[in-house]
């Protein structure tokens, strides 16, 4: 229904404008056609003024509406009908009025169909209008070298809300409107339009408006004198950037800072790698490996050989894990820093004021550098519950766990894991591997909260295929602590549909989250705001625009990825914002959960789609067809994409399957860079591999969008050629 309405609009703005030139209707809206005609409109105006000057409105309207050329011809003949006054308002509010209606006709036909077309290649276009649309436009309306119709038509395709437009340009349009009603109210003097605006009057217009954007500028240069006014600046600096934090987002920073030849400092209190390499990423996943290779010892029958039950020391396992941390840490060394120009001290580094970083050692002793940026890469630390009775039972955190689990000779015989979350789910599933009698809890209804139900599902079926017990919708009350016959019992109190129940448990992990370090880096002293992260804006910065902040204590998402992706920007920003600075591009962020299977996923699923109002379709691929997953007896899984309705364009895709997170890559390369399903559908695939996975999913969305009735007169072409005689020389081409 909507895309009749929209032909039948189209066709109704073709014939008015076929009309008008089919009557000749141009020949009025020329200088020498108003001069002819002024005597009638004098007339006119005589006997019917009102009247006159509605249907001279209204002729503005349409003609402007239509993008027709006369629109000067038109103002300058209300100022010779009308005079200044009455000219003025007219042709004010009819201009306004018709390039609305221009507007609107632009947006409702043209939009949809632009912003699906060229999608995030527009994005920083669409952000530029959001955020400064009224400073554009009033620009534009001021300085009349741009094109009139044209300002109207693209001004639609773009997130201006009607009522800015409307009035921005009423106002904007104004001066111009006085010059050429002024202009015609002497029309008998003017020879040609050329003469109406000189170059000095053209260059007053071009002035006027920039001055809102330059107005802006210097509003802004006077809120940063503001912020520092309380400040004493050095005279000069020690360091062009201090970064403090030597995790993912610090050690980038600093790198990048070094590599462009800037004097940097890093500054790290504890250990060089930051969490994700000390207690996150890197030894979670050496886990992982270990536990799935046990799985795989119990389950060899699946692939002809013998079954058995692993034999294995815990306590060699996790001294596995600490050898696969020293064997990495060397990437992240002091060592390797230093040999690539960056200083590095170990201590705590503290913001005294914009400027400058005080530095206390282990030792005590303390030293300041003052720098020109500041880049604060803190991190985040685990989110402990405020539980009754937590600290009498004892706990680990994700971060603690491995250290304490070292001196281990076995695993915990009963393990609670708190939270639902990836980091909750990936243990759970690992140490019901290694042998602990895992119970999971999680508040929610739903493990995987931010995946798909049917995500959540399936990843709730493998943990439980493992031997985790999965509460969900339990909440956790207290944890209580028994001395009975010389032994320590400890118990977790969950209730769950207005029953509470007791756990006993030998060891509580807390897995509920992570939040970032705010604590000990003299942000409330110098009064940076902050809330859950770091307060920062678009480009990274802070309440003082040369402090920065990037990783896990900015947010909004906490992945190793995304925190060196962050870096880039806040080391480019701070050493060379003063000539150009860019926005944090957060359009394309993939992430993985290493369960087994691997949950990985990039831009939208359907829970988000939905809540964001969204139109999508989905096409589906699953896994148990594919000929190397089948041969590698990991036969299950999807490969699920949304896309734009009816087009091939990319807006999320969620994988689960055997190394889902490696098979993601093609499909974040293709959403990065504007590439369609039919792209990768035409990319050549090795055979047999899982990423051929992908090159179905967009076979798939190629069949479901196939051409039907294109198909069957092919089908016919085909069918006459079967009972076509063939020539004599007995080819069958014609």
């Amino acid at each position: 229904m909507r895309h009749a309405k929209r032909l039948a609009l189209l066709v109704l703005a073709v014939l008015l404008v076929w009309a008008f030139f089919a009557l000749g209707g141009q020949k009025w809206l020329t200088l020498n056609g108003l001069k002819s005609g002024l005597d009638q409109f004098t007339v006119w105006k005589s006997t019917s003024p009102v009247l006159l000057g509605l249907a001279f409105a209204a002729v503005y309207v349409l003609v402007t509406a239509l993008s027709l050329p006369g629109a000067v011809i038109l103002t300058l003949a209300a100022g010779a009908i009308f005079g200044l006054f009455w000219g003025t308002v007219i042709a004010s509010f009819a201009s306004t009025l018709g390039a609305t209606l221009a507007f609107w006709s632009a947006r409702y036909l043209l939009r949809d169909w632009v912003q699906a077309r060229f999608g995030n290649r527009l994005k920083p276009i669409n952000d530029g209008i959001a955020r400064d649309g009224a400073f554009y436009l009033f620009t534009l309306r001021l300085v009349p070298v741009f094109p009139f119709f044209l300002i109207n038509l693209l001004m639609g395709l773009v997130p201006i809300r009607s009522l800015t437009f409307y009035g921005v340009s009423q106002v904007g349009m104004l001066a111009g409107t006085l010059v050429y009603v002024n202009a015609g109210t002497q029309l008998a003097q003017i020879d040609s339009l050329a003469g109406i605006v000189s170059p000095g009057v053209t260059l007053s217009f071009v002035l006027l408006g920039v001055f809102p954007l330059i107005a802006k500028g210097v509003l802004g240069w006077l809120q940063r004198r503001r912020v520092y006014a309380r400040w004493t600046r050095p005279r000069s600096y020690d360091r062009n950037l201090v970064v403090i934090g030597a995790g993912a987002a610090g050690l980038v920073t600093a790198y990048i800072g070094a590599a462009v030849k800037a004097k940097v400092t890093l500054v790290e209190a504890h250990k060089m790698g930051g969490d994700c390499l000390n207690y996150g990423c890197v030894p979670s996943k050496a886990l992982i490996k270990s536990a799935r290779l046990a799985t795989q010892m119990r389950h060899a029958d699946h692939y002809g050989l013998s079954a058995v039950m692993p034999q294995f020391s815990f306590r060699q396992v996790m001294a596995r894990v600490h050898e696969v941390i020293r064997h990495i840490a060397p990437h992240d060394s002091l060592e390797r820093y230093e040999s690539l120009g960056v200083e590095v001290l170990q201590g705590y580094g503290r913001v005294v004021d914009p400027w400058t970083v005080e530095i206390e050692a282990a030792d005590g002793r303390k030293q300041r550098l003052t720098t020109r940026s500041i880049v604060i890469a803190a991190g985040a630390q685990p989110l402990v519950p405020p539980l009754p009775g937590l600290d009498a039972v004892g706990y680990v955190t994700s971060d603690t766990l491995w250290d304490v689990f070292a001196d281990m000779d076995a695993p915990p015989a009963r393990l609670v894991i708190l939270g639902g979350g990836p980091i909750g789910c990936e243990l759970s599933q690992s140490f019901a591997r290694l042998g602990s009698a895992v119970t999971q809890i999680e508040m929610a209804p739903r493990i995987m909260a931010r995946e798909d139900a049917e995500v959540s599902e399936l990843a709730r079926a493998a943990l439980t295929r493992d031997g985790v017990t999965v509460l969900t919708g339990h909440k956790a009350l207290r944890c209580e602590r028994e001395e009975r016959d010389s032994a320590v019992r400890k118990y977790i109190v969950v209730e769950h549909a207005g029953v509470e129940q007791r756990i006993e448990f030998d060891a509580l992990v807390c897995a509920v989250g992570r939040v970032a370090r705010l604590q000990g880096y003299g942000l409330e002293d110098i009064g940076i705001p902050t809330q859950r992260t770091v307060v920062t804006n678009e480009y990274l910065e802070t309440l003082y625009p040369n402090i920065y902040a990037a990783g896990d204590v900015a947010g909004p998402y906490q992945f190793t990825h995304v925190a060196a992706h962050q870096a880039w920007y806040a080391a480019v920003n701070a050493l060379f914002g003063q000539f150009k600075r860019f926005k944090v591009d957060y359009s394309v962020i993939p992430w993985a959960t290493f369960i087994d299977p691997e949950v990985a996923r990039v831009g939208l699923n359907e829970q988000e789609s939905k809540e964001k109002g969204i139109a999508f379709e989905v096409t589906r691929y699953g896994i148990d067809d594919l000929d190397r997953a089948i041969a590698d007896g990991t036969a299950h899984g999807f490969v699920k994409v949304l896309t734009v309705p009816g087009k091939d364009r990319i807006l999320g895709v969620t994988i689960v399957g055997e190394h889902a997170a490696d098979l993601l890559a093609e499909f974040v390369l293709a959403m990065k860079h504007g590439l369609g399903l039919n792209k990768i559908l035409g990319t050549i695939h090795t055979y047999p591999t899982l990423a051929e996975a992908n090159k179905y999913a967009a076979g798939e969305w190629k069949r479901a969008h196939a051409p039907q009735k294109l198909l069957a007169w092919v089908q016919r072409y085909h069918a006459w050629r079967l009972n076509k005689p063939t020539g004599g020389s007995g080819q069958g081409h014609p």
